[in-house]
């Protein structure tokens, strides 16, 4: 049956015009790199109602305390963006949950100094303010600034500085184990428990979440939380890369989510049954074992995307452009070269909103290793060649 299945969905999506040695390649490499990713957008939209009913329980559950303001979910990363490279089994539906401060605070974003990390790093440093003045003062809230520690430790709960925060710096395991005690609290209110089972899965940073239904199905849920740079896309997140384990008041800077607003941006303006999902999604096969990050290749298609036409992204050229980002990647890789697709990109649309520091900087390498490293890209290249 699942045969049947997949045979129907790729022949689905075949085009009239496309000739018969095409479409039977398009078919084979179908079959053969699992192409036909289930049902993506409507698992996300489970998981997105999951958590918006979670931080609607944290509003009502925390409005006399001071932990940190939850904000609306964003969905990130490429099941999030629907084309993940992954088998059913291992997608995990990663969202970002942007921290605002909360009454009586201010957050303040500074470069971490610590020397530990990369230029990309911050730190979130939490001061109080004063809530005894200003056009609509708070009359049922102690001012942390101007009233004694007596009073404050005799009618009004701790603020921010003492329960999430390591020094005057926001903690990212904190902010993480408090989710989570909430999380495993909170579930029975929610309406997703009379479908499924949870388990908090462990993570010093994030809140993972395995989601099981009687069926024996699960969906795997990543919260990571996050504080927003300005006005602009680009947030700090609390997760590192897996390699990494930076300070717990250190946070890295994210564009997960000027991504994911770039496919959805892509998916608006592209024809219908536009390839490029399904484009990283083989090529993301194609690549395995070769060493490449799929972060490499997904900026390799989204520089494709603003250089190629999306009118030239319909289904019958799959295999056109599946060679464009193939070659793109090789050449890349004979140059020790990558551009980071947010800096200084003159073909970034104007819907994605970007620091002003990003304009005019110089670009970010993402092959900055292989340039230091001559065996590496020797290395490098063969695998690919091999491929």
């Amino acid at each position: 049956v699942r045969e049947v299945d997949n045979r129907r969905d790729s022949e689905s999506e075949e085009s009239e015009e496309e000739n018969p040695a095409e479409r039977n390649m398009i078919w084979i490499f179908s079959r053969r790199f699992q192409l036909s990713v289930p049902k993506l957008a409507s698992r996300r939209r489970v998981v997105q109602e999951l958590l918006s009913d979670l931080i609607r329980i944290s509003h009502s559950l925390f409005s006399d305390s001071f932990f940190p303001v939850l904000e609306p979910v964003i969905g990130v990363g490429s099941a999030c963006e629907g084309w993940s490279p992954h088998k059913e089994e291992d997608i995990v539906y990663c969202m970002f949950v942007p921290l605002k401060p909360p009454r009586g605070h201010v957050f303040h974003l500074e470069p971490d100094s610590t020397g530990e990390m990369p230029q990309t790093s911050m730190r979130v440093r939490v001061e109080l303010v004063c809530t005894c003045t200003g056009e609509q003062p708070d009359q049922n809230m102690l001012c942390f600034l101007h009233h004694s520690e007596q009073e404050l430790k005799r009618n009004q709960v701790a603020s921010l500085l003492h329960t999430l925060c390591t020094g005057p710096y926001l903690d990212g395991e904190k902010i993480a184990l408090w989710f989570q005690t909430f999380v495993i609290s909170a579930w029975s209110m929610v309406p997703q428990s009379r479908r499924y089972s949870m388990k908090v899965l462990p993570s010093c940073r994030s809140c993972k979440m395995k989601l099981m239904r009687a069926s024996g199905r699960s969906l795997f849920v990543e919260t990571v939380f996050s504080v927003q740079q300005g006005d602009s896309d680009i947030f700090l997140s609390s997760q590192p890369p897996e390699a990494q384990l930076p300070p717990s008041t250190t946070w890295l800077e994210s564009y997960a989510v000027a991504e994911a607003k770039f496919f959805r941006h892509v998916a608006m303006q592209a024809p219908p049954r536009s390839c490029h999902l399904k484009c990283l999604r083989l090529c993301a096969r194609i690549l395995e074992g070769s060493g490449l990050s799929i972060y490499a290749l997904k900026t390799t298609v989204m520089h494709l995307l603003t250089l190629i036409p999306l009118s030239e992204w319909q289904h019958k050229y799959l295999l056109m452009r599946v060679d464009d980002t193939m070659r793109y990647l090789r050449c890349c890789l004979e140059e020790k070269r990558l551009k980071h697709f947010f800096f200084d990109n003159e073909d970034m649309p104007q819907e994605i909103s970007l620091p002003p520091a990003f304009q005019g900087a110089q670009p970010l390498n993402l092959f900055q290793h292989l340039a230091q490293d001559p065996d590496a890209q020797t290395e490098a290249l063969k695998k690919f060649d091999d491929l």
